[in-house]
């Protein structure tokens, strides 16, 4: 749990209007883990020029999947912007698990080993996936005071956004799981 009891893990962190933080502006973050020691996610809509075919081919990979392979890969934050996480649905039950996975409490799996990326160019990896260059991470309390900053917006994450959304619908639907227009809204925070 978070330092004020509130556990994120599983939520989308959604950059409020007016994050001056060129990272995060208009992002969308998928919480993979979040606790008293901080939080750890991945930004699902900032696509880099990178397709997951080139990124296969530095990894001596291939993708036989033409679609797969021309799939962008995504900048999932400013931290070990040199190493590959690939955010995907949970593998069933009688399919050899991965060396370095974490898998989020009922909700999606991140994993960081090539094994995954081995699978995947052989077509038995999971199905539905999103790969990033680096993470978005923050220390104990961090994420809590740029929440409490009005920074962020969070609402319980869906699958279905982070794969079948189009890129450049993502922040708008993010925002429409919490019934917020984001045209409305203002980036003062206000007080009573």
């Amino acid at each position: 749990m978070a330092s004020d009891g509130i556990n994120l893990t599983h939520q989308f962190l959604i950059a409020m209007p007016g994050m001056l933080d060129g990272h995060f502006a208009g992002s969308v973050v998928y919480l993979c883990e979040h606790n008293a020691q901080g939080a750890m996610g991945l930004v699902i809509n900032k696509p880099t020029d990178i397709t997951l075919g080139s990124l296969f081919e530095k990894v001596d990979l291939s993708l036989p999947d033409e679609s797969l392979a021309a799939q962008p890969v995504f900048f999932g934050g400013p931290v070990q912007t040199e190493r590959g996480f690939v955010l995907h649905e949970p593998m069933s039950a009688d399919t050899p698990g991965f060396a370095s996975t974490l898998s989020v409490p009922a909700g999606l799996a991140m994993t960081t080993s090539k094994d995954v990326l081995e699978a995947i160019a052989a077509g038995h990896g999971p199905q539905r996936l999103l790969i990033t260059l680096g993470y978005s991470g923050w220390g104990a309390g961090q994420l809590e005071e740029e929440i409490g900053r009005n920074g962020w917006l969070t609402v319980p994450a869906e699958a279905s956004l982070v794969f079948d959304t189009p890129v450049e619908q993502r922040y708008e639907r993010a925002m429409h799981l919490l019934g917020v227009d984001p045209r409305m809204l203002s980036q003062e925070a206000g007080h009573a």
